[in-house]
């Protein structure tokens, strides 16, 4: 009577395919790292680095955008590349980052967030403006001159949004935190339309005064970052303007 054979010879077929197919995969993805221009690489390696925080300290800037009286209409719009907007967000928060990175007073002095509508970059007063007045600094034209960059580059428009810390003083022709945030915020979007470069429509400038403070001013260091000028990158169709802002 002959032996039968057993069934198991064929196993080591499964595993060899399984070894051939995560070859092919880990080859493909070193093909496709390699198309991938450096400048995108670059980009996507800062994206991932933390951005100092008033402190110096490194870590993820959060903001409640959402909270500043305006209504996102992202649901609203029909037909939009939703993958598209989220990388050109990416490219917009990596392009201002690097700059940040590249001077150490605008990194401790300055944050990055981003919503469904746009990215949001805050810089505190007191590296943007002279003490009590709207003259810019050196350091402020660097940060425009980022801003004009985007507007050039990216179909987006920009919000300015002026903001005095509490018990902020007024000088010279400013009486009020309302009319010095105001005119700071008017001196940042005259500067960047002052190029001629994007359309004044594009544009805008509001003032909350000391009303939108980011932490409660109990300590000389939160009424610092309590006084700030934010640009609000968004799309041109994405804010309603008509509840109450």
């Amino acid at each position: 009577m002959g032996r039968r054979r057993g069934h198991s010879g064929g196993s080591w077929k499964v595993a060899y395919a399984d070894f051939v197919t995560a070859m092919m995969a880990f080859f493909l993805l070193m093909w496709i790292l390699n198309m991938v221009p450096p400048e995108t690489k670059q980009i996507i390696s800062t994206y991932f680095q933390p951005v100092a925080d008033e402190k110096g300290q490194g870590g993820p800037q959060v903001l409640d955008i959402a909270s500043n009286a305006m209504t996102p209409l992202a649901r609203g719009i029909p037909n939009r590349d939703k993958a598209e907007e989220e990388s050109q967000r990416f490219i917009i928060a990596s392009r201002l980052k690097r700059m940040l990175m590249d001077n150490p007073r605008l990194l401790d002095a300055s944050g990055l967030s981003a919503d469904e509508t746009g990215v949001l970059l805050r810089v505190n007063n007191s590296i943007m403006f002279r003490p009590g007045s709207a003259q810019l600094t050196g350091e402020a034209r660097l940060v425009l001159s980022g801003v004009l960059d985007v507007l050039k580059k990216y179909n987006m428009d920009l919000l300015v949004r002026g903001h005095a810390a509490q018990g902020e003083r007024a000088g010279g022709n400013y009486e009020t935190d309302w009319e010095l945030s105001g005119a700071r915020a008017a001196t940042s979007a005259s500067h960047i339309l002052a190029s001629g470069e994007i359309l004044p429509t594009r544009v805008r400038a509001i003032s909350y005064g000391a009303t939108r403070p980011l932490r409660p001013s109990t300590s000389a260091e939160n009424r610092l970052s309590n006084g700030r000028v934010e640009f609000y990158f968004h799309r041109p169709d994405a804010l309603n303007f008509g509840s109450g802002l």
